[in-house]
């Protein structure tokens, strides 16, 4: 079992900046990865960033640039740097941790097995 705590979440005006974090506890060894999703409601979960635990990343491309996602395998925590904020960018973030794939670092809310119970992120204009 892996158990993940988000924090970090608020308002923020458009081109401000904001960081996320994620408490991660529990099994983690072996094949592992973490993941950064958000949602609107109505819309469906969308994968933002990834990251397998030798460091490996990914991205969508809408956040490429902005977005920077990272972890702090000693603390025990993952981290989602958001940069030029914009209105779009508003949704509740959820960290997400998967176990099912090997050095790669999915965006798919498929292969994700934990889930934490989200941040909310508000970008005014």
């Amino acid at each position: 079992q892996v158990q993940l705590v988000e924090s970090g979440g608020g308002s923020v005006q458009a081109g401000g900046s904001m960081r996320l974090s994620c408490a991660v506890s529990g099994h983690t060894h072996g094949s592992f990865y973490l993941g950064w999703f958000r949602q609107v409601s109505g819309k469906e979960r969308e994968g933002v960033a990834a990251i397998y635990r030798d460091g490996t990343s990914n991205y969508v491309e809408f956040v490429k640039g902005r977005f920077t996602i990272s972890q702090d395998n000693a603390k025990n925590r993952l981290y989602l740097q958001m940069n030029s904020l914009q209105p779009d960018d508003t949704a509740m973030y959820y960290c997400a941790a998967g176990t099912s794939y090997s050095y790669q670092a999915p965006l798919r809310s498929d292969v994700y097995n934990y889930w934490g119970q989200g941040t909310q992120v508000t970008v005014s204009s």
